[in-house]
């Protein structure tokens, strides 16, 4: 099992504010998307750096810079002084272990959130999202290239439902909105396993059962992790008069923070549930060890009068009656057989087995 937790010890002693990833390399190189638009208009290219997008700065249209990679820390930098963002923001998107939050700063928003994108193993994979909302742009930032923004991008190149119409609160909705929708995908998939598993334990429990019983309860742990903290940032989103977000835009927050509330339901539901077959399969596991020592018990009671018999008759003393008796071993195996057909009646009558 790997861990699910990054190492911070790169950045012991560092200030507040100092650039460093923290967390995996997934590319040697960013890969930064431009995407531009507007009602009438739509531009989508992939350019090397930041600072190709300062020529082309244009306030009139949506822009949406994307960024896939995190390693580049002279990217961050100018990032930084483009659109000036605070240190504190940039050293947050670095650091891809960050708790699932909303932060107001004025001129604009930060919005950093976990995405669950699939399963290597018996381990959730999960990605930071982190999204800047500013008037009239958009930064997302991932940890690597993922197809998370593909149907949004598709939305906007062929004008599909309302999103060219909209500002870049709608956009910025648009993403948080497919992040949410990744959990349901990832609870449709643990469902179906956890009802096999369910099937199993029925049948016949083993000791791989157990193991996958945990495996889904520590699953659950690491989502319950990321929902709790994202209801109350879209919570916090909601309840707060932010002018970046238009009043049209927060209807759609609303209901994405009616989906945080169904997942959350539906985990505690899986938790509970598999809580329950953890019993039932200890329970199951007891109940076998119990009917296991009953049946040993039964067979060494019927054998102690047997054994007591035995050993009377084994004594090799001289005058003890019917030792020369012709009929005297025969005589001793049809009383114990005798005795262990009446003593296996009376268990049968009490029900022991």
């Amino acid at each position: 099992m790997r861990s699910k937790f990054q190492k911070r010890s790169s950045k012991t002693g560092l200030s507040p504010g100092s650039l460093v990833h923290v967390g995996k390399k997934y590319a040697e190189k960013s890969k930064i998307t431009l995407i531009r638009y507007n009602e009438i208009f739509f531009e989508e290219k992939e350019i090397s750096s930041i600072k190709d997008f300062q020529r082309e700065k244009d306030k009139k249209i949506i822009t949406w810079i994307n960024i896939d990679g995190l390693q580049d820390i002279r990217l961050f930098e100018d990032i930084g002084e483009i659109f000036g963002l605070h240190p504190l923001i940039l050293e947050d998107i670095l650091n891809t272990d960050q708790r699932p939050k909303m932060e107001d700063y004025g001129d604009y928003i930060y919005l950093v959130l976990q995405n669950f994108c699939g399963q290597k193993g018996e381990d959730l994979l999960s990605d930071q999202v982190s999204i800047v909302l500013g008037k009239d742009f958009v930064l997302s930032f991932q940890e690597r290239e993922s197809d998370l923004e593909e149907s949004i991008r598709e939305k906007i190149s062929k004008n599909k439902g309302r999103i060219r119409k909209e500002g870049a609160d709608y956009l910025a909705h648009a993403i948080v909105d497919n992040v949410v929708d990744n959990y349901f995908v990832v609870l449709e998939n643990l469902e179906e396993k956890i009802e096999n598993l369910e099937d199993d334990l029925v049948k016949k429990p083993t000791p791989s059962t157990l193991h996958d019983i945990h495996m889904f309860k520590r699953d659950l742990i690491m989502l319950g992790k990321t929902l709790w903290p994202l209801r109350e940032a879209i919570s916090s989103i909601e309840r707060s008069d932010l002018p970046l977000i238009n009043k049209n835009t927060l209807f759609y927050f609303k209901d994405i923070y009616d989906h945080t509330i169904a997942i959350i339901d539906t985990v505690e539901t899986f938790k509970d549930m598999l809580s329950g077959m953890l019993d039932i399969y200890l329970s199951t596991v007891s109940n076998r060890l119990n009917e296991v020592m009953k049946v040993l018990t039964i067979i060494a009671t019927i054998f102690m009068p047997l054994t007591f018999i035995a050993g009377i008759y084994g004594m090799n003393f001289k005058y003890m009656p019917e030792l020369e008796w012709r009929w005297g071993y025969f005589g001793a195996l049809g009383v114990m057989l005798i005795v262990a057909l009446l003593m296996m009646f009376y268990f049968k009558k009490k029900k022991w087995f």
